[in-house]
């Protein structure tokens, strides 16, 4: 009900966008609807609420500040957390339009957010998507490399070190997840390393004046990791940075196969 609700600066982002996936691992314990100024925040929280009222939900606050807003909305014996937030409106490709979750961020978008949020905080639920866009979005440092084009405090090693720190968790910690498939913790350990020891690789090879993007195969019509001892061109993949907003890669829009809301695509 609130995705089709949303306008043109109103999107689903977070750990629920991430996991509308069918392969998704885990299911999200909260909604995050993110907005380009604080003023989108307030009159989206203000729009919502009413429509929640409406159809006979309740709503408790439990944060109100200028450019965030969270409440708990319930009905019956069942309720989730929803967030109202302003995030940068810099991205690396246009929203992206699903049947059910409205205008959300792209996979590649969520998969950067997601490694600067892990940075930032120790979550096991932030360490379960990582992993799995480590595998089904792009390699772990092709994802470092383009965060610091969105958090330029960060150089492509200092997030690689803040990232090192993460993975030390334990059992009872997977127990809290709802997940939709089991979650080998032992696994997942190892896997984590090899991809700290490979990103390690990848930043140390990549020439500086690349930093803060991603590389586009157009054969492939895929973000991927450019291989070394090739130049981009040999491996047929281009740069592509992020600017606010969002951007198409640099592809004639036969070849494109990518789902754009009007008034998107640049």
């Amino acid at each position: 009900m609130l995705a089709r609700s949303r306008d043109s600066d109103g999107y689903l982002a977070g750990g629920t966008a991430f996991n509308l996936a069918s392969t998704s691992r885990r299911f999200s314990d909260d909604i995050d609807f993110f907005h380009d100024s604080v003023e989108a925040v307030a009159e989206s929280f203000a729009r919502d609420r009413s429509m929640l009222d409406t159809a006979g939900y309740r709503l408790e606050i439990r944060l109100s500040q200028p450019g965030h807003i969270r409440a708990l909305v319930s009905t019956d014996d069942q309720s989730t957390l929803i967030d109202w937030a302003r995030d940068s409106a810099w991205r690396f490709m246009p929203l992206v339009e699903e049947e059910t979750g409205g205008l959300l961020l792209h996979e590649v978008d969520l998969a950067i957010n997601k490694v600067l949020t892990l940075a930032g905080r120790d979550e096991i639920r932030d360490f379960v998507d990582i992993m799995q866009a480590h595998e089904d979005v792009l390699p772990l440092g092709a994802m470092i490399w383009a965060a610091v084009g969105k958090d330029p405090g960060f150089t492509p090693m200092s997030l690689l070190e803040q990232l090192k720190r993460r993975g030390r968790y334990r059992p009872e910690d997977v127990a809290r997840l709802v997940l939709a498939v089991p979650f080998d913790l032992n696994k997942a350990r190892t896997a984590w390393r090899a991809a700290l020891a490979e990103a390690d690789s990848f930043i140390r090879e990549r020439p500086h004046d690349e930093v803060g993007c991603l590389y586009y195969s157009s054969r492939r019509d895929r973000f991927a990791a450019p291989s070394s001892g090739l130049s981009l061109e040999e491996q047929g993949l281009v740069t592509h940075f992020g600017e606010p907003g969002g951007i198409l890669p640099r592809v004639a829009a036969a070849e494109r196969q990518l789902t754009v809301p009007r008034d998107e695509a640049k």
